[in-house]
């Protein structure tokens, strides 16, 4: 069925003035923004002399946190891996040489290059194993280098331990991990 003329609405286009068909006002605008950022106060930090301050719930290099014991406290239960949405989590679980738990990681490895960093591997976590700490320099010179594996996430946690930066979300309260901070 074809449209009804009544319900066709013609538009005509903008008539421009000369000012803007030369586009003048937005050649202004433009150096005036750029004024503007020229001679405002600059807020540049040298940073390897000055440390940000970053917020507190920053989240920063993932942790593998150790038990009372020492142990690793993850069990390796997938959760982390499967909330991952950008896949970066492997995990390869082994029987558990401790009575008290059925398995634990063999192999955990976070690929930091593939990582967004979101939290949801912490917010899944049902024994509070994985943690996002605020260390936020971290460098590598190949992939590799980049690839997290065990032993690496527990040196940060014993990093963060020994220099008293834990992070904020190590109690979980009613809403989530991130709502309760640190007593």
């Amino acid at each position: 069925m074809p449209i009804a003329e009544k319900d066709v609405r013609w538009v005509s286009p903008t008539k421009l003035s000369l000012m803007d068909r030369l586009y003048l006002p937005s050649i202004f605008s433009g150096l005036g923004t750029t004024m503007k950022h020229a001679f405002s106060k600059k807020v540049t930090q040298q940073f390897p002399e000055e440390r940000p301050q970053l917020p507190q719930h920053y989240r920063g290099v993932h942790r593998l946190n150790r038990d009372e014991e020492g142990r690793v406290k993850c069990v390796a239960c997938y959760m982390c891996s499967t909330a991952c949405p950008a896949r970066c989590i492997d995990i390869v679980a082994a029987p558990s040489p401790w009575k008290d738990r059925e398995k634990y990681p063999e192999i955990f490895v976070i690929d930091e290059l593939r990582c967004i960093y979101c939290g949801m591997c912490e917010q899944a976590c049902p024994c509070d194993a994985i943690e996002l700490t605020t260390l936020f320099d971290l460098t590598g010179l190949s992939r590799e280098e980049m690839m997290f594996d065990k032993e690496k996430l527990l040196s940060v946690f014993d990093q963060t331990v020994k220099d008293g930066t834990d992070p904020v979300r190590t109690t979980s309260g009613k809403l989530s991990v991130a709502s309760e901070p640190k007593v």
